[in-house]
């Protein structure tokens, strides 16, 4: 990990860079990888304390980067991650929140710690306990959890696509407009 630029801790000053991150972590985890690699952000660490109590984590923090994203970004707004006025992870939690990238990156696989996926801070079995993750590859997890760690992963390669185009039109005209045998034959 050694080398590595943070994009946002205690220090940062940039309204805009902190709500940017805000709303990566609070949209769906295909947005919020579009956000990270137009950051070139290689790995999202997240503090989670739902396994052993801490309750100071990502999770209860997590409001506040949902009124700093949506401070600057309007299409992120409080009211979808509540339900009746009340934060929530539970089966009560609405699908925006059940879906976002935060939700995602804490309770990723945390079912497989007790068989129910019991938040010892918030006092409730998670509403969405097995899911899979498209576009983060988890890397570390600390003993306790406390720490997780994701890579992003690569896009996906669109060149194959492009290949098949190339030699499609490569059955129907061999030789390219100067006379030039086509390279893809």
């Amino acid at each position: 990990m050694a080398n590595r630029t943070v994009i946002v801790d205690n220090n940062t000053w940039n309204n805009t860079h902190i709500a940017t991150v805000g709303t990566a972590m609070s949209s769906p985890e295909k947005a919020a990888w579009e956000i990270f690699n137009s950051l070139d952000v290689k790995y999202v660490l997240v503090v989670f304390g739902g396994l052993v109590g801490y309750p100071s984590d990502d999770i209860n923090k997590f409001l506040w980067m949902v009124r700093i994203g949506g401070g600057v970004f309007p299409h992120i707004k409080e009211p979808d991650y509540l339900r009746d006025g009340q934060y929530r992870v539970d089966a009560q939690a609405t699908p925006t929140m059940l879906n976002c990238l935060m939700y995602k990156l804490c309770y990723y696989r945390f079912v497989e710690t007790d068989g129910k996926g019991f938040d010892r801070v918030r006092g409730y079995e998670i509403g969405k306990k097995h899911f899979k993750l498209t576009h983060f590859e988890e890397v570390f997890t600390t003993h306790h959890w406390m720490v997780r760690i994701y890579k992003l992963k690569p896009q996906k390669n669109r060149v194959r696509g492009k290949l098949k185009k190339l030699k499609a039109s490569a059955k129907t005209s061999p030789t390219l407009a100067a006379g030039r045998k086509n390279p893809w034959q």
